[in-house]
């Protein structure tokens, strides 16, 4: 057993809530541009005062409408201001917010509403309220429903207006640090989602020691970051609660299609993102520079900037030789890359999945440092993460200031601190289960170094047992082939069978390309070419690259490319995007059968 901690470097308040930061914000920032919204295709900024003169209106106006302190009020919606808005109007009206996906099927919208028993809801789209009427007559305690694009803040209020300063202040400090903030379903990869209780003080230690650690990346008047992640995704409110907690200005973008676009308008200081994300737009650089004729060049300075940033880990540090070419290369890619990230973002974090080593020392040789954390729904997102001066690539970083990670005699990562989620809600079994002496056993496998960084490298219930016997660990091999441009998701298989093998999909952004590159024919599908030599070859190039990274018992010897995407809709994604594994295997066992017969 091993195990490592830091001391806090943020003091949890005694008693308080989240609505504190706002009106502190309000008190000593007035005139603070906190938050910009996107309005007529401009950023317009909102004021500390302004923010909250609007949070305050629009609780007025759910307590008009009989809100009681602790009542549930579901919250569904892409990333936009007023997630931001009514999510802070519920904490102020005492109650507690449930987040829904706004990708959540009526099923899924039936299960979170009914079993956090909302009693009201604030929903975006047409679609969103149709969804959620759908399921009503299985919805009891549900009562009204204000759609967003409808006028939901304006109609709260109006509805509000005769409500008294007073009563929505005295409402504001009803909830104490340790009353629930909200209720978080998990992913649900094995099952119906659970309800996980996040308390004020959990958020209150996770930002405040984030902020605190990484206060350089949090400079009040400064420093800025563009929120992308979905809001209903706890590494969303971490995003959102920091920024208001540090305080610095936060901007939010509900179409990802267009991110590059925003990025560019926007220009934050900081980007806070998943792995899928940075992967895109490497692969989407090196698409465009194969395309322009470019690509020998592209992947030399590729070569140069992860050699680079591996140098910067050595005692003498890069040779003089490697730093004058990348001061070429800053000239000629590597500029344009950082452009496409906003020109001014300096870090990021990333979260949500492994970042790959290799795409860790690409960027931070661009001179744009990815910091990897590690976290957990029932841990308030990140309980880990890369120091910005002290970085180990290939690790997901040290605790939270204030927490410990230990691990057990098994692997097992185990948490402890006053981040960690007070239990499941409705769930007492799961709760126990999960919870044990105040630690909160999470289920993955890890190691910790001397200096307190923190390895995943598997998930306990994940584990592969080949038929030989050898325990293999899906994640390191599966994020590796995935990393490869053409791949878009991977699935290792092979329990109980007698070599490990995979299932692949590929990019269908990328796969256009590579076909035009090769001569097939414009239009092909995946279907059409599943088994064209070429296209088995390049994908056996990724599977090569993943294969180097384990023991030879625990390499993919065999893989079948699927004709067909794994997305949140076909039911093999959560909207985290985590494979639903038991579903892939009960869907594809027909392909997995394939690769032991063929």
């Amino acid at each position: 057993m091993r195990e490592f901690s830091l001391p806090a470097l943020y003091e949890v308040p005694a008693d308080g809530n989240l609505t504190d930061l706002i009106r502190r914000n309000a008190a000593l920032h007035p005139a603070a541009a906190v938050i910009s919204r996107k309005r007529n295709g401009r950023w317009e900024d909102v004021t500390a005062a302004a923010f909250l003169d609007e949070v305050q209106d629009a609780a007025k106006g759910l307590i008009a409408a009989g809100i009681r302190p602790g009542d549930r009020i579901g919250l569904m919606s892409r990333t936009r201001y007023e997630w931001t808005l009514l999510d802070f109007a519920v904490w102020s009206a005492g109650a507690v917010t449930v987040p829904v996906y706004e990708t959540s099927s009526p099923e899924q919208i039936a299960w979170i509403l009914g079993d956090s028993g909302t009693v009201a809801c604030l929903a975006e789209s047409d679609a969103h309220l149709a969804a959620i009427e759908s399921v009503r007559d299985r919805l009891p305690a549900l009562g009204r429903v204000w759609q967003i694009e409808r006028g939901a803040v304006e109609q709260l209020r109006a509805k509000g207006a005769g409500v008294p300063d007073t009563e929505v202040a005295e409402r504001g400090r009803i909830a104490t640090a340790d009353s629930p903030a909200t209720i978080v379903y998990t992913s649900g990869t094995t099952g119906r989602p659970k309800g996980c209780v996040l308390t004020h003080r959990n958020f209150f230690a996770e930002c405040g020691n984030i902020v605190e650690r990484l206060r350089p990346l949090f400079r009040t008047g400064h420093s800025s970051v563009l929120l992308f992640l979905p809001l209903a995704h706890v590494f969303g409110r971490l995003v959102e609660v920091a920024s208001v907690l540090a305080p610095i200005r936060l901007g939010h973008v509900a179409d990802v299609k267009n991110l590059t676009d925003e990025l560019a308008s926007f220009r934050p200081t900081m980007v806070l993102g998943v792995p899928r994300v940075f992967e895109k737009v490497y692969n989407a650089a090196r698409a465009k520079a194969q395309a322009d004729g470019k690509g020998k060049i592209f992947d030399k300075a590729a070569d140069t900037a992860i050699a680079y940033s591996r140098a910067l880990d050595t005692a003498g540090g890069p040779s003089m030789g490697l730093r004058l070419k990348h001061k070429v290369f800053d000239r000629l890619v590597y500029g344009k890359l950082r452009a496409v990230l906003g020109g001014r973002a300096t870090h990021a974090i990333s979260g949500g999945a492994p970042l790959g080593e290799r795409l860790g020392h690409f960027y931070r040789g661009i001179g744009f440092t990815v910091l990897e954390g590690y976290g957990l729904t029932e841990s308030c997102a990140a309980t880990a993460f890369n120091p910005w001066d002290r970085q180990k690539i290939g690790t997901v970083g040290q605790p939270l200031p204030g927490s410990v990670v230990r691990i057990a005699d098994d692997g097992e990562v185990l948490l402890h601190g006053e981040h960690v989620f007070t239990g499941y809600w409705n769930n007492p079994a799961a709760t126990a289960e999960a919870l044990s002496d105040g630690w909160f056993h999470t289920g993955d496998i890890g190691t910790l170094d001397e200096d307190g960084y923190l390895a995943i490298t598997g998930r306990k219930k994940e584990i592969i047992v080949t038929a030989g016997g050898k325990n293999v660990a899906p994640a390191v091999i599966e994020d590796r082939i995935r990393a490869h441009a053409l791949v878009a998701e991977c699935m290792v298989v092979g329990d109980g069978r007698p070599f490990v093998g995979a299932l692949v999909t590929l990019d269908e952004e990328f796969l256009p390309r590579w076909i035009a590159d090769h001569g097939k024919p414009a239009g092909a599908t995946v279907a059409e070419l599943r088994t064209d030599p070429d296209l088995l070859v390049a994908v056996q190039r990724a599977v090569d690259d993943g294969n180097a990274a384990v023991s030879k018992a625990e390499s993919v010897r065999k893989f079948r490319i699927l004709p067909v995407q794994f997305t949140e809709d076909s039911g093999h994604l959560t909207p985290s995007l985590k494979l639903k594994r038991n579903v892939v295997a009960k869907d594809f066992a027909d392909e997995i059968e394939a690769i032991y017969t063929s």
